[in-house]
């Protein structure tokens, strides 16, 4: 028997002007940007932090443990939000970003980072989510397109900061800058948002969901371990293998039933009823997964293979940005002009899938001009649909749940990526083994262990002689076209997804509370008996 309280009426919408907008956004965006920007700075920077601590197997886990714990706290910093306010949730997720930055910068060995990376996302699932939910409390939907642009241009910074300044702090004092950059970075936008970011906020009865948190956390790790670590290092088949892989299936139902029954779960699985949020929910789960691949393993590539330094692999990574920019502010102001989005989602799915078909084609010759033409159709593929998806699923509930749609929309997105990077790591260090078998002469076959080892650190490949230099890159590239493929499947999906989910007019300044999910053709063809 589910519990349930006494209904409480939405307030009506207090939508504000321009100007305040204006002044709101210059504090969300400090603190989108302090996240976006530890995301794009860290990339660079990965190559040379495994390698000084030779575990190229646990690379994946730097970005991982990352991803692990912004996804699993993403619904609960929306939910308390929604009960308590933005405003001092938005201090407490900086705040958390902050130290897990400055742990991370005195790490003494890959655990401890791993560990304090796990921090640094605690506090930047809350950074994102809230930044969007602050935004759909303040602007109406039809509007929120040329806000994004805004948006955009935070991470379209962010991403060509990020890698540029992670490339120049690891060439120059060193890898441990690149977190401590986010002390000053961070305390300028703690300023701003404890002076701009005051909204009204209507006092509700609550009950924060802390068993089905923990419950979500519980799942999501066990998944990750099953696929990034046991089932890699101890075979498929394994019992830990499967022990892990069915407690998360059982912790995933159990979460579900709890939710079910809880008067304030952080995910109402009420949402779920409507088609256009769960259809873009599964939308971000699986560009989530297929993004971060690119996104982690090209400066590898860079770095490794064309022997580039980190500042310049991160000059090379702009086409990307540049992709990414030219295509969502665009797409945001058509959006917002027209109210229509559902075809910018179909579009983006089939420029990443194509991105990746192309990226599975990079060699130890591919000539650079090339792989900028792949990571632009990237970033264009991923800007038409990061903040449409989300505004999406925004108009689509009651507004007394925008916050808890917003961080569930982020929560799948992350969840997809944290996924996707164990499950591309596994990949490559499989995959590595298996084309160095077959590369390596017979008589040779002694030295893969050795060069599956020496790929833990680009130094070290570097320094190989021929043959054996040879051997390691080219079995590198080859896992590494393998890894971008893997994505293809989860991609056909998306656009499946993208095709079906029915789109729904954006709401505008007079319209009010959103109304139940309908889409256009349906409230069309009704219009006109």
């Amino acid at each position: 028997m589910s519990t349930t309280e006494p209904a409480v009426a939405a307030p009506e919408p207090t939508y504000l002007s321009h100007r305040n907008i204006l002044v709101i956004l210059g504090g969300l965006m400090a603190g989108m940007f302090l996240a976006a920007l530890d995301q794009s700075i860290v990339g660079t920077a990965l190559p040379q932090i495994v390698s000084e601590f030779n575990s190229l197997d646990k690379l994946s886990w730097v970005v991982t443990a990352y991803l692990l714990t912004s996804t699993a706290s993403t619904p609960l910093w929306g939910k308390i939000s929604d009960l308590y306010g933005r405003r001092p949730l938005f201090i407490a997720a900086i705040l958390t970003f902050l130290g897990g930055s400055v742990l991370s910068a005195l790490s003494q060995n890959i655990e401890q980072l791993i560990g304090f990376r796990a921090v640094q996302g605690l506090g930047a699932g809350g950074l994102m989510s809230l930044a969007f939910a602050t935004i759909g409390d303040v602007i109406p939907p039809r509007e929120r397109g040329k806000y994004m642009g805004y948006f955009g241009a935070v991470f379209g910074l962010s991403s060509v900061a990020g890698p540029l300044l992670g490339g120049l702090l690891t060439d120059g004092p060193g890898w441990r800058w690149i977190f401590w950059i986010n002390l000053p970075i961070g305390l300028v936008a703690l300023g701003i948002v404890a002076a701009v970011l005051k909204l009204p906020h209507v006092k509700r009865s609550h009950k924060i969901d802390y068993l089905g948190a923990a419950i979500v956390t519980g799942a999501v790790t066990t998944l990750l371990l099953a696929v990034s670590w046991s089932g890699p290092q101890n075979g498929w088949g394994n019992g830990t293998t499967l022990a892990l892989l069915i407690g998360s299936v059982v912790l995933a139902v159990a979460f579900v039933l709890v939710e079910l029954r809880v008067a304030e779960p952080i995910i109402p699985m009420d949402l779920f009823k409507g088609r256009i949020f769960s259809g873009y929910a599964g939308y971000a789960f699986l560009l989530g997964f297929a993004m971060f691949g690119a996104l982690i393993f090209l400066p590898l590539y860079l770095q490794a293979v064309k022997d580039l330094s980190p500042t310049r692999s991160g000059l090379a990574l702009l086409p990307m940005i540049v992709g990414i920019f030219s295509a969502s502010i665009p797409s945001g102001q058509l959006m917002s002009k027209t109210g229509r989005y559902k075809i910018y989602p179909i579009i983006s799915a089939v420029l990443v899938g194509g991105a990746m078909v192309l990226l599975s084609t990079i060699g130890m010759t591919t000539p650079y001009w090339h792989l900028a033409i792949y990571m632009f159709v990237m970033g264009a593929g991923l800007g038409l649909s990061m903040q449409i998806t989300v505004t999406a699923a925004q108009n689509s509930v009651p507004r007394q749940h925008m916050g808890t749609a917003t961080s569930t929309m982020t929560f799948f997105r992350s969840m997809g990526g944290a996924i996707g990077t164990a499950v591309y790591g596994a990949v490559l260090t499989s995959r590595l083994k298996d084309h160095l078998h077959d590369i390596v002469p017979a008589a040779q076959q002694n030295m893969v262990e050795p060069l599956a080892k020496a790929a833990n650190s680009v130094p070290v490949l570097h320094a190989l002689h021929e043959p054996m230099k040879g051997w390691a890159l080219n079995g590198l590239v080859s896992a590494m076209d393998d890894v971008f493929l893997v994505s293809l499947p989860f991609l056909a999906i998306a656009l499946v997804i993208a095709i079906i989910t029915p789109e729904q007019r954006l709401a505008g300044r007079t319209d009010g509370a959103p109304k139940p999910e309908e889409n256009l053709e349906a409230s069309a063809a009704a219009a006109m008996h």
